[in-house]
């Protein structure tokens, strides 16, 4: 049986220090928020050649009198390269804009064949409210959630499993937005995505090892809630460490795909991922249990000086 709760402070101390990274990256590089949330338009043009980037941004911001960051890649599967331009800002672009940006690059560039490939703009009011709806779907999965487990785990104190399962779950949320800004990612519809993925996942997992600590509590009737809970968890590790492991590698398959054929919607939401499943399993595993045995002590030693 191994001591999860004997060593639940290194644990701890490990959560502790990944949100302290999580902070420092924040203000190193800053959260940065994608047009899909705080409005503003994202231009891809195909082209041929070679393009100066710093060119293209001086003249697409003299042109637009708006700060503006460009970006070549490629397509690995058809060799087509590609101009991303960001013209950042709280509010979307116009059509004049827009043509006044389209001759400009061309005039610049004329022998580079530009074409626009697509091209997405969002207004400031509808970027702003999906982050909304977004935040509120995540919380009201919380919400019920904690209510699940309340309802379901009675036998074991539903409501401080249900809290407990609630704290993995937002600490593994962190983890996931840690690695959007750690990796200078655009908070957009795939954090959302990636965030509520994980938070299925996790609790999963928690709900595995709560099961087992209710069947197991009619049969060590005479254990602490220690020995309980490591036990439990003895039992569980390896059916949630292999799961996690195949869902891991199968992540990571579609990262490398991605990377490959530069899907960059794709590649933003996978690396996050990859990070969010080996939280997940931490979490559930190092975490959950532990922190529910600390809540049960602390209420038995409260009754004891509530009597005393």
């Amino acid at each position: 049986m191994i001591r999860f709760y004997k060593k639940r402070y290194v644990f701890i101390g490990i959560s502790l220090a990944i949100m302290l990274i999580g902070i420092i990256a924040g203000f190193v590089n800053g959260i940065d928020l994608a047009i899909d949330f705080k409005g503003g338009a994202v231009f891809r043009y195909n082209f041929t050649g070679e393009i100066n980037t710093e060119e293209a941004d001086r003249v697409i911001s003299e042109a637009l009198g708006r700060n503006v960051s460009c970006l070549v890649t490629s397509d690995l599967a058809t060799q087509t390269q590609r101009l991303v331009i960001n013209v950042a800002g709280n509010e979307g672009i116009s059509s004049q804009d827009q043509e006044k940006l389209d001759q400009v690059l061309k005039e610049t560039f004329a022998d580079n064949e530009l074409e626009l490939y697509n091209s997405t703009v969002v207004l400031p009011y509808f970027g702003k409210r999906f982050f909304r709806e977004c935040l509120t779907a995540v919380f009201i999965s919380f919400v019920l959630i904690v209510l699940y487990v309340w309802l379901r785990f009675r036998k074991i104190g539903g409501l401080s499993a249900g809290v407990m399962a609630l704290v993995a779950l937002i600490h593994d949320v962190l983890v996931v937005f840690i690695a959007f800004i750690v990796f200078k990612i655009p908070l957009d519809e795939n954090f959302i995505a990636a965030a509520l993925t994980i938070i299925g996942f996790s609790i999963n997992d928690t709900i595995v090892i709560y099961d087992r600590i209710r069947e197991n509590v009619s049969i060590m009737k005479k254990a602490s809630f220690e020995e309980l809970v490591d036990t439990s968890i003895t039992q569980s590790i390896t059916r949630s460490v292999n799961t996690n492991l195949a869902t891991f590698a199968s992540i990571t398959i579609v990262y490398i795909f991605a990377q490959i054929y530069d899907i960059s919607s794709i590649r933003s939401f996978a690396l996050p991922m990859m990070f969010g499943i080996i939280s997940g399993c931490y979490s559930t595993i190092c975490l959950a249990g532990p922190l529910w045995v600390m809540w049960k002590n602390y209420q038995k030693s409260h009754r004891k000086v509530k009597k005393a």
